[in-house]
């Protein structure tokens, strides 16, 4: 029996606690430890790493999409039924609240904790390194786009087998590399609305949140449906079979 979409769902919210459990923990906990943090390059490989291992652990439940925007691109790529969105999306938002909730409550207990931005997302003077809005947007809609390629392409039927998951962690890894120091790095609207339950609601992350789930969901829907017309495998049309004729009947 496949799985229901009860347990596709449950699966999403496993999942994507883990990615914001991991990766934002990696963050908050790891990032800046004295003398031995693991820096910008440990928490891009933290989040790799959570997607990669969810990737091999439900996948083959629910496909390991841990991601709005993933799931919105997949369904604009022909990879999905719009009739699971909403459940998938709400399961995801729920999930990363978990996850944070969980990081918040160990996180604060060290004395002299400071919830700060709780590694949320931002633009403007709430980027790491203060980029404007409009650099910031592009930036994710771009590394979201490519995500979703990389997605599309190392699980197409054409792509080798097996490879999938790692593709698909070293790829977000990088998108991290990348853009950690432009807007801390979403790609993600699930996993950056649920460290701003947690920010300091005082810093102004949650006014800016609306750009987290509208530039990734543009960038992963025009890059699949790009996918989906220049790139898929499409089932040749069907030869004209030539009418049967009288005479060719009777030969």
């Amino acid at each position: 029996m496949p799985p229901t979409l009860f347990h596709r769902c449950t699966a999403e919210m496993f999942g994507t606690f883990w990615l914001v459990f991991g990766g934002c923990g990696a963050a908050v906990i790891a990032c800046n430890y004295p003398g031995v943090g693991i820096a910008f390059v440990g928490v891009a490989l933290a989040f790799g790493l959570t997607v990669l291992t969810m990737a091999y652990a439900i996948g083959h439940i629910s496909g390991c999409h841990l991601n709005p925007a993933v799931s919105i691109g997949l369904y604009f790529g022909k990879r999905f039924p719009g009739k699971d969105l909403l459940p998938y999306i709400v399961s995801q938002v729920i999930g990363g609240a978990i996850g944070a909730g969980i990081l918040h409550l160990i996180a604060s207990g060290k004395p002299g904790y400071v919830a700060g931005g709780f590694a949320s997302n931002g633009f403007g003077p709430l980027s790491p390194d203060h980029y404007s809005l409009v650099s910031c947007f592009i930036a994710e809609a771009v590394l979201t786009g490519f995500f979703l390629l990389i997605i599309l392409g190392s699980t197409d039927q054409r792509a080798a087998k097996g490879f999938a998951p790692l593709a698909i962690g070293l790829g977000l890894t990088l998108i991290h590399l990348v853009g950690i120091p432009i807007t801390n790095t979403s790609v993600n609207p699930a996993r950056s609305t649920a460290t701003v339950l947690f920010a300091d609601s005082g810093l102004g992350y949650g006014q800016q949140l609306w750009l987290f789930w509208v530039a990734p969901i543009i960038g992963a829907a025009v890059v699949a449906i790009i996918y989906n017309r220049v790139f898929a495998e499409h089932e040749p049309p069907p030869v004209p079979v030539k009418p049967l004729t009288y005479e060719a009947a009777n030969q």
